[in-house]
């Protein structure tokens, strides 16, 4: 009993108010004991509104809460979970019409009061209570109405589409189709029933101001997992040259949010009949929800980048999306630390060739340019790619073959294509160009590299890899040599063609000696044509037609091998009558032969068959040594030869598998005259061993220059006892890089050298200070 409240009160509310007793009495005896509480209560002047609301808030707690929750059970099965929450949210609006008419009384005493109406605190007193007693697994069964419904929604156009084919069609199909929506057959259909209840249960909510605390966060988690399957089903693929920018978004309007409109209006497809504070908090989960779907289609798209880049340019309007989607996300470094976890998994290992490495780049460069013109994400991701291209020993030569060859890396087509773009200088003009579309750089951008990002050419990006010109340049001396040398002709317009677009990029004076090499096929061309015109060269005595292509030895780069094979006597009386008549056409010049680089064209005959072959000059060799001798150990022929024992067993191997030589024994050989089996023979020069390069690879090459350094140092250490690797650079540039033709070393280069002669025991390192050893 409260204080300050007579006894009699407590009794004429309870006859006013029979329900909370569960007291029914006569309707008008009720309503005159009703009048005559206000009456009492306008001269008692008590708080009559507290104390009823207290037993209200008493029953609400100990009778409507318990009866609500008990229905909020812990169940895997959808449909019983879909019937507890109607069942529940009908029992408790039960209890709330009950309450009707003491509230309609209440708010009769406090008409004139000027408060919020009765109603509305008995709703937050409802709220309260519910929320107060919220049990762990409340969204169990309310993330199974929602979903059933969702789904019906979803699938109800498709539906009525089946159920009207089957009718027009096949009238007893329907026992056997099952209903994309409810799962039942098509007969049985419960969709429309399921909507009915769906839309009555949400208005029920609704007045009771339940329906966003008590489902809002079901709704969004529901929400969201659809929206990641439809993101998942639509873009998770293979598929990447179909935008899906456009078809997201008008999924999410025309489906997800239309959906929350009929929730939030009670079934109502418009928003007109919305009030202003629903309509809001629509717009807002409406734009969540678009940034939600914007982070997931980003996410899948990141997953997938990896695959986009391989199939760019056919992939570009994906690259569109995930440009848009990117800019409205903030998922910048989680596109970079998983694109080079791709990269790393599935590119830059031992297993994956060099070219199919520099394509993969290639694309990553075209393709990141596009998502992200200010170069940053490129810079970024192909970090790695980089690092891990220096330590290949072919990757110079795999680039040059790309830019002179139709490789799939269309790196070519860019060397055509491409114009020389010069490096910033720094310049004013160059700064404010285009001041009026200027835009800073991204917030995870390395400042130190702003001005390497503006140069966007692949070919100066792949020539950066090493951050010289000079390399790449001698790789294509090594192979235009390689190429020239290869040819059974003089033609080399395909050769000229690509010194002048390249000159156009390296410039005249670094492609110098390439343009000499060049010359010299033409101007052998030109001399060997006369030799020929000649007659007394040209004369009956001629073995066999010799052709030369003459080398200027100091603009071509340094052979390979280190052993001079010694021709058939035959042979070599033809080209010293070669050398005379070259010495005779040129005067005071000589000619030095090569025997062991060049094309031999034969034709062999035997007991069964003739042959005609293209081989080189060692292959001619051997076999050449089997037209009077039938036997050779292997030893033996090497000697005669003047070529390393383990060099001709290769090379032999050759004429073993075109069926002319067979080794009888362990490294003694016959001529075979007859065939024995039938082999394949081969009308090209190039075997695998064959495709190596005569020529120094250009990292051998470098290797050689870098050994004019080393009596330098020799001489610096010898005088000075020990210097750091700061002096010795200094020193070698003022003493060992000067004059024409100097090499040129940079500081990590000189490390990289001076630790190799550590390793070698040429030097020791203590500290940071170089010194020889002792003796």
């Amino acid at each position: 009993m409260t204080e300050g409240v007579p006894s009699d009160l407590f009794h004429l509310i309870e006859l006013a108010f029979p329900i909370i007793k569960g007291k029914i009495q006569d309707e008008c005896e009720t309503e005159k004991e009703f009048l005559k509480l206000i009456e009492i209560l306008q001269y008692q002047e008590a708080h009559v509104e507290e104390i009823i609301i207290h037993h209200i808030e008493r029953y609400v707690r100990c009778h409507v809460a318990p009866a609500f929750w008990e229905k909020f059970e812990q169940t895997e099965d959808a449909e019983r979970g879909f019937e507890l929450f109607k069942s529940a949210v009908d029992g408790l609006y039960a209890s709330f019409t009950e309450f009707l008419p003491i509230l309609k009384k209440l708010e009769y005493l406090r008409q004139h009061s000027g408060k919020n109406s009765i109603e509305t605190k008995f709703n937050f007193i409802v709220r309260a209570t519910l929320l107060s007693q919220l049990p762990l697994c409340h969204e169990c069964i309310i993330g199974h109405f929602y979903k059933i419904a969702f789904n019906v929604f979803c699938n109800m156009d498709n539906s009525s589409q089946e159920r009207y084919n089957f009718k027009a069609d096949t009238p007893t199909s329907e026992d056997s189709v099952q209903c994309t929506g409810c799962g039942q057959k098509m007969k049985n259909c419960r969709c429309q029933m399921i909507v009915c209840i769906f839309y009555e249960t949400n208005r029920k909510l609704i007045k009771l101001e339940l329906l966003e605390n008590l489902v809002g966060n079901v709704l969004t988690s529901l929400i969201h997992v659809r929206i990641e399957n439809h993101v998942i089903e639509t873009c998770d693929n293979k598929t990447f040259d179909v935008s899906q920018l456009a078809p997201l978004e008008n999924w999410l309007e025309n489906v997800v949010m239309s959906w929350l409109i009929r929730i939030y209006s009670g079934g109502f497809s418009i928003t007109e009949v919305l009030s202003d504070e629903v309509y809001s908090t629509i717009n807002k989960f409406k734009q969540k929800l678009s940034h939600f779907l914007y982070e997931t289609y980003t996410k899948t798209r990141i997953d997938n980048l990896f695959n986009i880049i391989i199939e760019y340019p056919e992939s570009q309007p994906a690259v569109d999306d995930l440009r848009v989607y990117l800019g409205r996300t903030d998922q910048r470094k989680v596109l970079v630390k998983n694109l080079q976890e791709a990269i790393k998994t599935r590119l830059l290992h031992a297993g994956v060739n060099t070219p199919d490495i520099l394509t993969a780049y290639i694309a990553a460069i075209k393709a990141l340019k596009h998502l992200d013109p200010t170069g940053v994400l490129l810079e970024a991701v192909t970090e790695p790619i980089k690092s891990y291209l220096r330590n290949r020993e072919d990757t110079v030569r795999s680039v040059v073959n790309s830019l002179l060859d139709d490789s799939p890396s269309g790196l070519a087509d860019e060397l055509v294509n491409g114009e020389y773009l010069q490096l910033d200088d720094g310049s004013a003009e160059d700064e404010t160009e285009d001041w009026e579309n200027w835009m800073p750089d991204p917030v995870d951008a390395d400042p130190a590299k702003s001005t390497q990002r503006k140069v966007s050419d692949i070919i100066s990006t792949l020539v950066n890899v090493y951050g010289s010109q000079d390399l790449f340049v001698n790789e294509y001396r090594t192979l235009l040599a390689d190429r020239l040398l290869s040819q059974l002709n003089y033609h080399a317009g395909r050769e000229i063609r690509q010194l002048e677009l390249l000159k156009r990029r390296f410039g005249e004076n670094q492609l110098h000696y390439c343009e000499v090499m060049l010359k010299d096929v033409y101007d052998s061309k030109r001399i060997d044509s006369n030799i020929h015109s000649d007659t007394r060269y040209n004369s009956p005595e001629e073995l066999f037609p010799t052709s030369a292509l003459i080398l200027s030895a100091q603009f071509w780069p340094p052979f390979k091998e280190d052993w001079k094979l010694k021709l058939p006597s035959i042979v070599q009386l033809q080209l010293n009558e070669y050398v005379k008549a070259f010495e005779a056409l040129k005067g005071n010049r000589t000619l030095c032969w090569k025997p062991h680089l060049g094309n031999v064209s034969l034709e062999i005959e035997l007991e069964d068959r003739k042959l005609e072959i293209n081989v080189t000059p060692v292959h001619a060799t051997i076999i050449l040594y089997f037209e009077g001798r039938n036997e050779w150990t292997l030893q033996d022929l090497a000697e005669v030869m003047h070529v390393p024992a383990t060099v001709l067993r290769r090379k032999i191997t050759f004429w073993v598998s075109q069926g002319l030589l067979k080794e009888s024994s362990n490294d003694v050989f016959v001529l075979q005259e007859e065939s024995t089996s039938k082999y394949r023979l081969s009308t090209d020069i190039v075997e695998e061993e064959e495709a190596e390069s005569a020529m120094a690879s250009a990292s051998d090459q470098r290797e050689e220059e870098l050994q004019v350094f080393w009596s330098y140092i020799v001489g610096m250490l010898t005088n000075l006892d020990s210097l750091p690797i700061e002096r010795i650079h200094q020193m070698l540039k003022m003493f060992a890089s000067q004059g024409p033709g100097a090499v040129e070393c940079g500081l990590p280069e000189l490390r990289q050298f001076l630790d190799r002669k550590v390793r070698e025991h040429q030097l020791l390192l203590s500290g940071s200070f170089y010194r020889l050893p002792k003796p």
